[in-house]
């Protein structure tokens, strides 16, 4: 008998084991019975051969009345014809290869009945009425005095279609399936009996047949419903054993504080916070006032005041004599954070200085071009407590940046990051964590499934402020070439009109491999690299002549960056061509219009980004969304659904659904690296909303799963050293 955890050599041979082990990296019994059939082949219903249709699949049960081979013409090789009737009608069957390599030549002799399984196709030879044909279809020999029961039986089989890979067919993963499973001893279930119960669970056995060697759809159905389940709840378990030790962790309580820099900064708004600003500030301040830490993920549209209620939250933790550090992915933000906070501050970012408020902090920037002396400055008034909020890029995780008292941690987003460099700064609290609060418009995939399986508290500004204008979108498509040369006419409208455009691009041009902007590949297989703006520099000098135009990449120098920067918030530019070093926190409010070149190599999070850009004052936005991908192709589609809403979070859903959630468990942002074989987040909510609410009462139970040893044993395969070392950074 065969238990989950045998070698697979031991069972099917030490061939077959090394061919699934090197081409699909399965080592045991459960490694195989867990790489479930992607698809499941149906036969289906007995058709008539005068009720055929092209393009069909069908299951026909005929006579064989002629068999004759020929050789090809055109090419070398071979094909076997054998024509069938039903009495309504003639079908030809068609096997290509060499000669004499036919099973079916041997099988299907004149006068032999059988059933015949494919998709219908039309040949047409050089002369003569087209002909209906099966190519390599699928067949069974039927005795002659089999019935009409018998031939549907054999219509109706569920035939499992794994996923393989080169150098392993589908026919040797079913077989060895087959196998194992008849001598599979699972063992204790590892679920609770009274989960099964509660739910109506088949057994683990049972759950394996039923998905390997479905009899019928409903048995499929219980099958996959147990064992994605036993994924969700497994999950569940592990997820919510980290968050009693994250409860467990020491963290300094940063409660209010009456009269403190929160209520006059407050009290200097010249706008009131929407009610959105306000219940989320409640939210993130009653988790400051706890001695464990917060995780918390601050989600809300582009231009939805996430940077005010930050701020909010860090003035918090300088009330109660903390310190915050605010993490941004590019020195061009870490700037405009800077210059943002301490303009809405005032003289309350001013102690120490002429003019500064009694209370009064510091905020300072800490960036990798700094000049040594204006770092070592900041440095000491990190390390000194004197400075309150410090706002960096990667530089504030190198081991020698110190601070006083960490207490709160906002990374910008966070999607820019790794986990690694996040973990970075926690580090940096001695005998605790901080408190963390990560921003963003649009979750990852990841991001997204943490929050579906209940890993990351969220709260969500769905209200943009007061006077904010609306963006619309718009795809340039290849088919229209009149769009694009009237998106040049409206730029010059734009500026006519005094306002100021963004033109971005995916890369700089210079040369190849220069700075990495793309995220996302072509969907459209081999084509053209990338428009650079230097390539785009000089057409765009010609169609928009008499425009004062800037240039703005990463390889410039950050002062001429600044500079830049500056020139266009000043309005002393009309155009900015830039690469996606403006993807966040660029705020220019009379900036109304962006125009994306080859919009189709972006990802949906950094066009969301990018187009919110605009409309961030109460001028109206509009984004132009360039492209030469066809209308059928999923770049396309991706562009379309990008076009029809600015809501983060549906978006989110849409890369989601694209990438996929990648490892909830690992360090995988997205894709194919995934714990997840059944569930999908799109369709399993309720799952695993249940599976959380079951799994949470347990561990409060049973913290160390000391009473449920299969389950125990189930998490520890779950989660190898990769995934332990993660959850415990994470």
């Amino acid at each position: 008998m065969a238990k989950l955890d045998e070698p697979l050599h031991k069972v099917l041979g030490d061939r077959t084991a090394k061919v699934l082990a090197k081409g699909l990296d399965l080592h045991t019994v459960g490694d195989l019975l867990h790489h479930y059939p992607r698809r499941y082949a149906h036969r289906g219903e007995l058709t008539p051969l005068s009720e055929l249709a092209d393009g069909e699949h069908v299951t026909v049960m005929a006579e064989v009345v002629k068999v004759q081979g020929r050789t090809l013409s055109r090419s070398p090789g071979y094909v076997l014809e054998i024509t069938v009737t039903d009495g309504t009608g003639e079908l030809k069957l068609s096997f290509f290869g060499r000669k004499g390599s036919y099973r079916p030549e041997k099988d299907l002799s004149p006068g032999t009945r059988g059933l015949f399984a494919g998709k219908i196709s039309t040949y047409r030879p050089r002369s003569g009425r087209g002909q209906r044909q099966l190519a390599h279809p699928q067949y069974k020999v039927v005795p002659d005095r089999a019935g009409q029961e018998a031939a549907q039986e054999w219509a109706d089989e569920i035939i499992p279609i794994y996923p393989s890979t080169k150098g392993l067919d589908i026919e040797t993963i079913g077989k060895s399936v087959g196998l194992v499973l008849d001598g599979l001893e699972p063992g204790a279930d590892p679920m609770p009996e009274p989960t099964l119960r509660r739910h109506g669970f088949i057994g683990l056995r049972e759950a394996y047949e039923g998905i390997h060697r479905p009899a019928s759809w409903e048995e499929l159905g219980r099958a996959r419903k147990r064992l994605k389940w036993d994924e969700a709840f497994v999950l569940q378990v592990a997820l919510a054993q980290r968050r009693r030790a994250a409860a467990a962790l020491p963290a300094k309580a940063r409660p209010l504080v009456e009269g403190g820099l929160l209520d006059g900064f407050d009290a200097r708004l010249p706008f009131d916070l929407t009610s959105g600003q306000r219940e989320v500030g409640r939210e993130i301040a009653g988790d400051l006032a706890l001695e464990h830490p917060m995780h918390r993920l601050l989600q809300g549209d582009v231009g939805a005041g996430k940077t005010v209620v930050a701020l909010r939250a860090m003035l918090q933790v300088v009330d109660g004599g903390g310190q915050a550090a605010l993490l941004a992915p590019t020195e061009v933000l870490a700037q405009q954070h800077y210059r943002s906070i301490t303009g809405m501050l005032g003289e309350l970012a001013q102690a120490g200085q002429l003019g500064g408020a009694d209370n009064a902090t510091r905020v300072v920037l800490l960036t990798g071009s700094q000049g040594a002396k204006a770092r070592k400055a900041t440095l000491l008034e990190a390390a000194s407590g004197a400075a309150g909020i410090v706002v960096g890029t990667h530089a504030l995780l190198e081991d020698h940046v110190q601070f006083a008292d960490l207490g709160l941690v906002v990374v910008d987003e966070q999607h820019r990051f790794g986990v690694e460099q996040r973990d970075a700064l926690r580090e940096k609290v001695a005998g605790g964590r901080p408190h963390v609060l990560v921003m963003t418009a649009t979750p990852i995939p990841r991001t997204v499934a943490m929050t579906v399986f209940g890993d990351l508290e969220t709260s969500v500004l769905g209200q943009l402020p007061a006077g904010r204008a609306e963006i619309s979108t718009h795809v340039v498509p290849p088919e229209k070439p009149a769009f694009l040369a009237r998106t040049w006419e409206r730029i010059k409208e734009e500026a006519g009109r005094g306002r100021q455009v963004y033109i971005v691009c995916p890369r700089i041009g210079e040369q190849e491999g220069d700075e990495g902007d793309v995220r996302e590949p072509s969907d459209d297989g081999d084509r053209r690299s990338p428009l650079g703006i230097m390539e785009l520099l000089p057409r765009l000098e010609e169609l928009l002549a008499g425009l004062r135009l800037g240039v703005l990449h990463g390889k410039l120098h950050p002062d001429e960056k600044d500079a830049v920067m500056r020139r266009f918030a000043a309005g002393e530019l009309d155009v900015l061509l830039a690469t996606t070093v403006i993807e966040v926190g660029v705020d220019v409010p009379n900036a109304t219009a962006m125009v994306i070149m080859d919009a189709d190599r972006f990802g949906v999070s950094q066009l969301h980004q990018l187009r919110g850009r605009v409309g961030r004052g109460t001028l109206p936005g509009l984004c132009l969304l360039v492209t030469d991908a066809e209308p059928a192709s999923k770049a396309r589609e991706r562009l379309d659904a990008v076009a029809s809403t600015t809501d983060g979070f549906k978006l989110s859903r849409l890369d989601l659904e694209q990438r996929r959630e990648g490892d909830v468990l690992g360090a995988s942002q997205a894709g194919r690296s995934s714990s997840l074989r059944l569930l999908t987040l799109q369709r399993d909510e309720d799952v695993i909303r249940q599976a959380r609410d079951e799994a949470t009462a347990l561990v409060e139970a049973d913290p160390d799963l000391a009473g449920h040893p299969g389950l125990a044993a189930e998490l520890a395969a779950l989660l190898d050293e990769e995934r332990t070392g993660f959850l415990e950074k994470t």
